[in-house]
């Protein structure tokens, strides 16, 4: 499910430019650590969609783009949920850039984790 959606995050920012000159991957984790840091404004000043995505009028299924649009502007736009989602997105780009099958990844990685000790050793 993750690496096929990477593969349309991917496409996607491929399709809007993002990819027409050379990649350099230091930018590429800089702007993950600049949307983390907009999530956490996004939390010091309480901004939270606080679910109103699940409004039934405005679900993906909407018939109108402009309406939908507008109800994302002001309902969930920069929000802390909307920042973290933009986490998640950059993350999965540069996933499909590199090829990374993130899906393995993370099951080795729970699995591993799974066995660790308590707080994994540490105080926090």
């Amino acid at each position: 499910m993750l690496n096929k959606l990477a593969t349309e995050i991917h496409e996607n920012a491929k399709s809007k430019g993002f990819f027409d000159s050379e990649k350099n991957i230091g930018e590429m984790l800089c702007l993950i650590h600049s949307e983390v840091s907009e999530a956490l404004e996004a939390d010091r000043i309480n901004k939270y969609s606080n679910g109103c995505l699940k409004n039934k009028e405005f679900s993906e299924k909407s018939p109108s783009n402009v309406k939908w649009n507008a109800y994302f502007v002001d309902n969930v736009k920069n929000t802390f949920e909307d920042e973290l989602a933009d986490v998640v997105i950059r993350v999965l780009d540069l996933c499909a850039f590199k090829e990374i099958d993130i899906e393995s990844h993370i099951k080795a990685k729970m699995r591993y984790n799974s066995s660790r000790p308590h707080k994994h050793g540490k105080s926090y």
